[in-house]
C-alpha cells in the first residue's frame, strides 16, 4: 500500500511555490487539464479522526480518467494515498470500527468490479467478493460483520471476459439511459449481502419483478431499506418503492412510493425511529425538479416533507447524532450551501456564508464534512465547523499558485418582460478597465442546473475559465427554467422550450454590451446539452453572433422521441407527437427554420451519447451544410453524453476556441 504523509506532500508544495513566486502567474492552457485534480465522494469515520474522498486525475500516457483513493486527518496535517489511481475506483466507506476502508474497483486481471478492502493497520488492498456483473450502492452492517450490496449478475464468469453478443431484447418502457445502453430484459438488480469475513455472497431479494437500489442498514441492525423499481429502466410514473425488510430474513414492507427526479438517498436517523429520503414535485415537472427532504417513520405512517417551505433544491443531505436535525446542501441563487435544518419543523439555519458551492456532505461522529469549491477555488474538502467552514486538504494548491484567473461578478438585469434575471461574469485575466473585448455566452445544460461561484474544473464554471485565459469576456445566465430561483422560476419554461429562455439570454448579451464590456461585433454563443440546444434556438432568432458551438444538442425534438432517455419528461409535458403535434413542432422550430441560420456553427457530440444523441447534432450540421452555412461536425468515438477521455477533453476545449479566434479573432 502506497502511503504518502502530508508533511512530504507540504514541503513538495513548498518547494513548488517557491520556485514560481517570483514568476507571474500564467493564464490557462487545454493542456492543463493534464495537471487539474478533482476532490469528490467523502467518508468520515465513526470516530470522526479521518476523512477519505476520491481525487479524480486525467493520465496523459493511459488517455483515461482515473480515481485515486485518499485520506486526511481532521486536522488536516495528514495525508496518505491509499489505493493507486485505478479507472474505476469509487465509493469509499468506513467499517463501523474504523478498522477497514471499503470501496468499489476492478482489480488487475478481473473484468468485474468488487468490494475492495483495505484494513487500515497496514497490508495492501485485498478483493472481498469476486462476484459476476455490476455492483452498484452498498452498506455495512452496524456490527461490522455483513455488507449489503446490489448486484446485476450477467451470465459470464467473474475471471473471463464477456461471451460472444446477444440480442438485446428489450421489453420495459423507459429502455435506454447514457452510460448503461439499452437496458435489456434479464440480469435483474436486486441486493445481496457479503460475510466480510470470508467473502460468500448471499442473495437477499429475488423478486423477478423488482429492480433494487440504495441500501442502507439501520443502526440499530434490524433493517434494511432500499428502493424498489417494477421495469429496469424506472417505472412509467417516475416512483419507486422506498421499502424496508428484516436484516434477519422476512417479507418487503413498502413504505411510501416517491418520485425523485436526481439522485434518491436513503438514511436512517441515529435511533432508527425514521428514514430519511429524497421527493420531488410531479413527474410532469421533471426537468423543473427541487429535489425536498422527507422522513418516514420506519414502523411506517405518514410522511413529512421536512424541506416543503424552502422552495429551493436539496441537493445532498447527513443526518446528525442527535436524531433531530440534518446537514443539507442547498442550491440558491448561484451559490450551494450547506444549512442544519429540524427534522420536525423544517427550520433552517445557514452554516457558510459566502459565494461558493459545497454540494457533497458526509459525516462520522460529531465531524460534518463538505466538498466545497469557489471562483478561485476548486473542489477540495471542508469540515463544516461553529465558526465556519475549515478546510483540510489542498490537493490543488501548487498548481492554482501558477495560475492566473478570471474574476467573476455577479450579473443581474431586466429581461423583456421585466423579469429579473442573474448570472455570472468572468473576465480575462489582465483585464483592463474601459477596453470592449470578445465575449462569449455560454449557456448551461439542464435546463434545471445553474452557473455557479465554483470552480470545480468538471464543472461549467471551470470550462468559462479556459475561454476567459484565451482572452474572452464569458457571459453565464441562469435563464428561466434554471434552479436556484425556486419552482415557480424553474418551470416558467414547460412545455415552451427556446422562448423565454432565448429572451433572457439576449437580454443578458445587451446588458453586458451597454455596460462597455462586451464588444458588440464579436460576441459567440455557446454551450453542451440544453445549453447546446439552447444554442440552436438561440441563432434561429438573432444574427448577432460571430460564431456558434452547439454540443450535444438538437433542434429537432420529433426526432428525440424514442432515441434519447427523456420518454417520461417527453409524454407528461409536451404530450405524444401525433396527438400534440403543434406543441412538438413549437419546440422544434430550430430544426424546421435552420434556413434562417446565418451563424457559423460548430457541432460537436459522443457517438454513445443516449442522454441527447449525437444524431441531434448531425442533423442540424446536415441542415447547414446543404444551405451553404460554414459549419463542422465533431463526433467523439466512444463518448457517451459527458466526454471524459482526457485527449478529448482537450480537443473539445481547443476546437471551440479555435471555433471562436476563427470568426472573432480575440486576441486583436
Amino acid at each position: 500500500m502506497t502511503r504518502t504523509l502530508w508533511p512530504m506532500a507540504t514541503l513538495f508544495s513548498a518547494l513548488l511555490l517557491s520556485a514560481t513566486t517570483n514568476a507571474a502567474p500564467r493564464s490557462l492552457q487545454p493542456d492543463d487539464i493534464y495537471a487539474l485534480r478533482a476532490v469528490s465522494s467523502p467518508a468520515v469515520s465513526p470516530d470522526g479522526q479521518w476523512v477519505a474522498y476520491v481525487v479524480t486525475l486525467n493520465d496523459r500516457t493511459a488517455d483515461e480518467r482515473r480515481f485515486e483513493l485518499r485520506m486526511v486527518d481532521a486536522q488536516g496535517h495528514e495525508a496518505i494515498t491509499l489505493a493507486a489511481p485505478s479507472a474505476s475506483l469509487r465509493t469509499p466507506r468506513f467499517s463501523p470500527d474504523g478498522r477497514y476502508l471499503a470501496y468499489i474497483a476492478t482489480p488487475t486481471g478481473s473484468h468485474h468490479s468488487q468490494i475492495m478492502l483495505l484494513d487500515r493497520r497496514g497490508g495492501e488492498p485485498v478483493a472481498l467478493t469476486h462476484v459476476s456483473g455490476d455492483l452498484g450502492e452498498y452498506a455495512w452492517s452496524p456490527d461490522g460483520q455483513q455488507i449489503v450490496a446490489t448486484l446485476e449478475a450477467d451470465d459470464a464468469s467473474a475471471d473471463e471476459p464477456p461471451a460472444r453478443p446477444k440480442p438485446i431484447v428489450i421489453r420495459d418502457w423507459h429502455f435506454k439511459q447514457d452510460v448503461q445502453g439499452y437496458l435489456a430484459t434479464g440480469h435483474d438488480r436486486h441486493l445481496i449481502t457479503v460475510k466480510v469475513s470470508e467473502g460468500s455472497v448471499t442473495a437477499l431479494t429475488l423478486d423477478p419483478a423488482g429492480q433494487e437500489d440504495h441500501p442502507v442498514w439501520s443502526p440499530d441492525g434490524r433493517w434494511i431499506a432500499f428502493t424498489r423499481t417494477h421495469e429496469k429502466g424506472g417505472d412509467p410514473d417516475g416512483s419507486n418503492d422506498i421499502a424496508i425488510l428484516p436484516a434477519a430474513g422476512g417479507p418487503v414492507r413498502v413504505l411510501t412510493r416517491a418520485y425523485v427526479s436526481n439522485q434518491q438517498g436513503l438514511e436512517f436517523t441515529p435511533d432508527s425511529r425514521l428514514l430519511s429520503y429524497r421527493v420531488g414535485f410531479e413527474p410532469r415537472y421533471y426537468a423543473y425538479q427541487q429535489d425536498q427532504l422527507a422522513v418516514i417513520p420506519v414502523i411506517g405512517g405518514t410522511s413529512h416533507v421536512v424541506t416543503a417551505g424552502l422552495d429551493r433544491a436539496v441537493m445532498s443531505a447527513v443526518l446528525l447524532e442527535d436524531s433531530q436535525s440534518a446537514v443539507i446542501a442547498i442550491e440558491d441563487d448561484g451559490s450551494l450551501y450547506p444549512a442544519r435544518v429540524n427534522l420536525s419543523t423544517g427550520e433552517t439555519q445557514r452554516l457558510v456564508t459566502g459565494k461558493r458551492s459545497m454540494p457533497q456532505l458526509a459525516r462520522g461522529g460529531s465531524l460534518v464534512v463538505a466538498i466545497g469549491s469557489d471562483d478561485v477555488t476548486p473542489s477540495e474538502v471542508y469540515a463544516l465547523e461553529a465558526n465556519g467552514p475549515r478546510r483540510l486538504t489542498h490537493e490543488t494548491d501548487a498548481f492554482m499558485a501558477t495560475i492566473s484567473l478570471g474574476a467573476v461578478e455577479d450579473l443581474v438585469f431586466k429581461s423583456r418582460d421585466g423579469t429579473e434575471i442573474h448570472g455570472l461574469v468572468t473576465r480575462p485575466p489582465g483585464y483592463t478597465p474601459g477596453k470592449r473585448y470578445p465575449t462569449v455566452l455560454w449557456i448551461h445544460g439542464g435546463p434545471n442546473g445553474q452557473d455557479e461561484h465554483s470552480q470545480d474544473y468538471e464543472a461549467y464554471q471551470f470550462r468559462r475559465q479556459f475561454m476567459a485565459a484565451a482572452g474572452y469576456v464569458v457571459v453565464g445566465i441562469n435563464y428561466r427554467g434554471s434552479s436556484g430561483r425556486g419552482f415557480d422560476y424553474a418551470r416558467a419554461i414547460y412545455a415552451d422550450w427556446g422562448h423565454k429562455e432565448v429572451e433572457d439570454l439576449l437580454a443578458g448579451m445587451d446588458a453586458v454590451v451597454a455596460s462597455g464590456l462586451a464588444d458588440p461585433e464579436r460576441l459567440m454563443i455557446g454551450g453542451w446539452s440544453y445549453g447546446g440546444i439552447l444554442t440552436d434556438y438561440t441563432i434561429v432568432r438573432d444574427q448577432r453572433f460571430k460564431a456558434a458551438t452547439s454540443g450535444a444538442g438538437s433542434g429537432n425534438q420529433f426526432l428525440m422521441y424514442g432515441i434519447d432517455q427523456y420518454v417520461m419528461q417527453y409524454e407528461r409535458e409536451l404530450g405524444m407527437p401525433w396527438r400534440d403535434t403543434a406543441t412538438w413542432m413549437k419546440v422544434s422550430y430550430p430544426f424546421f427554420h435552420a434556413d434562417r441560420i446565418h451563424t457559423p456553427t460548430l457541432f460537436m457530440g459522443g457517438d454513445r451519447d443516449f442522454n441527447v444523441p449525437v444524431s441531434g447534432g448531425e442533423q442540424m450540421y446536415q441542415a447547414l451544410r446543404s444551405l451553404g452555412v460554414p459549419t463542422e461536425l465533431v463526433v467523439y468515438p466512444d463518448q457517451f453524453h459527458d466526454v471524459t477521455r482526457p485527449s478529448f477533453v482537450k480537443d473539445r476545449m481547443e476546437r471551440v476556441q479555435a471555433w471562436f479566434e476563427k470568426f472573432a479573432h480575440p486576441r486583436q
